[in-house]
């Protein structure tokens, strides 16, 4: 592919990942052409759009078609039955990037065959709207022109970051793809103490997503790291100090999110065995 000109894409599996993902290479511009391999075929909002096709499978693409990327979207548990068929498709000139969870580069080389060129990269749900955070790894067999077409492809749907080194993808995993649960889960437990202190559950949920997305949204614009945020917003001796007290005391946020992490991370490293 020419630097400039937009990727030929093959797009396996458009749920609400693959579907983010589509929207924003139209957007930006880097697909020129997406083949969806879908049950549900192409997204209602993009019928007539003609730049993106349906196929049923592989073996049923456009005449001439042959992608640049195809980028492997099924939920990891159907992965083994789709796989194989894909593996006419493995040439030099066509990267496989995967967004599927627990898939390591090992198992797409088993079944494509040692010399795929595979990127296994592991996004998370706020993609969805644009702001999701995907870590990346690329096989040897990846030319650098195509680990820059992935970067950008990835780019569509937030920040992105590479490593060297798959393992590193377990903590990633625990860090950021299971992230957004624990985020979700912060609201959950404010509400929960707002109520106990006497709010209504109505308020006190309003006031737990509200004060998460604020803050949230305060760390994205801001070049400052988290913990001069934190120290602005506490007063020595007030009513943040007395709450900070508990959540950073011996028994508090620390040792338990770290104790999450390592949890997850095992996990991860069970499901990619």
């Amino acid at each position: 592919m020419s630097e400039g000109v937009g990727a030929k894409l093959l797009l396996v599996g458009c749920g609400k990942m693959g579907g983010a993902m589509l929207d924003g290479w139209l957007a930006s511009g880097v697909a020129s052409r997406v083949v969806v391999i879908d049950l549900s075929g192409v997204p209602q909002s993009l019928e007539g759009d003609g730049r993106v096709a349906a196929a049923s499978g592989p073996d049923a693409l456009p005449d001439g078609f042959v992608p640049d990327v195809v980028v492997l979207a099924v939920k990891p548990q159907v992965m083994d039955g789709a796989l194989p068929a894909y593996r006419a498709l493995v040439r030099p000139g066509t990267v496989f990037l995967s967004i599927a969870a627990g898939k390591t580069i090992a198992y797409f080389q088993r079944v494509l065959g040692e010399q795929a060129a595979v990127v296994r990269s592991m996004p998370n749900t706020p993609a969805a709207i644009g702001r999701g955070m995907t870590v990346a790894v690329a096989s040897p067999a990846v030319a650098q022109d195509q680990v820059a077409l992935c970067d950008r492809l990835l780019h569509a749907v937030g920040d992105v970051a590479w490593v060297e080194e798959e393992g590193l993808l377990d903590p990633v995993t625990a860090v950021s793809g299971s992230g957004p649960a624990y985020v979700f889960l912060l609201v959950e437990a404010l509400a929960r103490a707002g109520e106990a202190s006497g709010l209504s559950p109505d308020l006190a949920m309003r006031l737990a997503r509200a004060t998460v997305c604020g803050a949230g949204e305060l760390l994205h614009q801001s070049p400052a790291p988290a913990a001069d945020l934190r120290k602005a917003v506490t007063s020595p001796n007030g009513t943040t100090q007395a709450a900070l007290d508990v959540l950073m005391g011996p028994q508090g946020l620390q040792p338990v999110m770290d104790a999450a992490v390592a949890a997850a991370t095992r996990r991860s490293r069970e499901l990619a065995q």
